[in-house]
C-alpha cells in the first residue's frame, strides 16, 4: 500500500517512491511540537500528558526536560534558542544556551493567558504564538482553570511588548509564515465536537500586522493542528489521515498517509527535506523532494 495519495500530478514530484513513512519511536501518550536542531543533530518534541520534552537522535529517544510544565509547541528564535509554549504555567518561555529559562509572555491586559499552544518567530525577532483554551480544559495535575481571555494570536515584540494581533478565531492553533513573510497562515481548530469549522485561514501581512483574513483550506478528515511551509510556499498540515500538502492557491496537492492521528510536523534533517511527524503515540518521518524554511 502506498504511503502517498496524489491529487495533483505535481505532488508526484514532491514525494519519493523509495522513501516510505518510517516510524522512529512509539509508546508515548500524546506527542506534539516537533522542532529540529540541526546544529545538534536532534529533534525535540513534547509528550504532553507525561509532562516531558523528549530528544530524538538516530541513536534513540532520551529525555530533554522533565517536568516540562506540560509544554506543547516549540520553535527556535533567530539566535537558535528554544522557544516553548507551556500549558501548565500558561506561558511562553525561552531556553537560553546555558539552560536558563526566561518568560516571554504569561499575561495580557493584566489577565493570565489561556494555554499557549504553537509558536513561530519572524525575521524581525517577533515571537508569534496562539493561545486557545485547550490546556486549561484538561485535568493534568489539577491545573484546570477558568478562561479569562478570549482565544487569540499574540505577538511579542523584541522589546517585550505584547499585542493581540488576531482575535476573530474560535481556537487558533498552528502558525506558519510564507517564505517571504508576506502571508500568515493560522489553523483554527475550533471548539472540537461543537460544530466549529476545522480550517486554515490566511492573512496578508501589512506593516507587520495580519489583515484581510480569509479561508484558505478546510481539513477533511480531522482538523488542522500543526502547519509548516516549504521553500516553494506549499503548506503542509496535520490531519486525521496524515499530512495534507496544499498549494499556495489553496488546492489539495496530495497526502502523506499516516496510521495515527497527526498532531504536528516540522522539516529537518541535514538537507531540511525530512518531514518529522508527531502522531498520537508515535514519531514518524519521511524524506521529501521539498525543503522546509525552518531555521537553521
Amino acid at each position: 500500500m502506498s504511503c502517498f495519495e496524489i491529487h495533483d500530478p505535481a505532488f508526484g514530484t514532491f514525494v519519493l517512491g523509495n522513501a516510505p513513512v518510517k516510524r522512529l519511536a512509539t509508546g508515548f501518550d500524546w506527542v506534539e511540537g516537533p522542532v529540529w536542531f540541526g546544529d545538534m543533530g536532534c529533534l525535540l518534541f513534547s509528550d504532553i500528558p507525561n509532562n516531558r520534552i523528549l530528544r530524538w537522535t538516530e541513536d534513540g529517544v532520551t529525555t530533554f526536560r522533565a517536568p516540562s510544565n506540560y509544554a506543547n509547541g516549540h520553535t527556535r528564535d533567530r539566535q537558535g534558542r528554544l522557544i516553548s509554549c507551556e500549558h501548565g504555567l500558561r506561558r511562553v518561555t525561552r531556553t537560553d544556551w546555558d539552560g536558563a529559562l526566561s518568560v516571554l509572555a504569561d499575561a495580557f491586559d493584566g489577565k493570565p493567558l489561556n494555554s499557549p499552544n504553537d509558536v513561530i518567530v519572524a525575521r524581525d525577532g517577533g515571537v508569534w504564538f496562539s493561545d486557545p483554551h485547550y490546556g486549561i480544559m484538561t485535568d493534568y495535575e489539577g491545573f484546570r482553570a477558568e478562561q479569562e481571555l478570549p482565544c487569540a494570536v499574540y505577538r511579542v515584540d523584541p522589546s517585550g511588548a505584547i499585542d493581540a494581533v488576531i482575535t476573530d478565531m474560535a481556537c487558533p492553533n498552528g502558525l506558519a509564515f510564507s517564505p517571504d513573510e508576506s502571508l500568515l497562515y493560522v489553523a483554527d481548530t475550533g471548539r472540537m465536537f461543537q460544530g466549529d469549522p476545522q480550517h486554515i485561514r490566511v492573512y496578508d501581512m501589512v506593516d507587520g500586522r495580519p489583515v484581510n483574513g480569509r479561508l484558505f483550506y478546510t481539513i477533511k478528515p480531522g482538523c488542522a493542528d500543526g502547519i509548516r511551509v516549504d521553500a516553494e510556499g506549499n503548506l503542509w498540515s496535520s490531519a486525521a489521515d496524515g499530512v495534507h500538502c496544499i498549494a499556495p492557491d489553496g488546492h489539495l496537492m496530495g497526502k502523506i498517509l499516516v496510521p495515527e492521528l497527526v498532531s504536528n510536523i516540522c522539516f529537518g534533517g541535514r538537507a531540511k527535506h525530512r518531514l518529522f511527524i508527531t502522531a498520537s503515540t508515535s514519531l514518524y518521518s519521511v524524506v521529501l523532494n521539498r525543503k522546509g524554511v525552518q531555521w537553521p
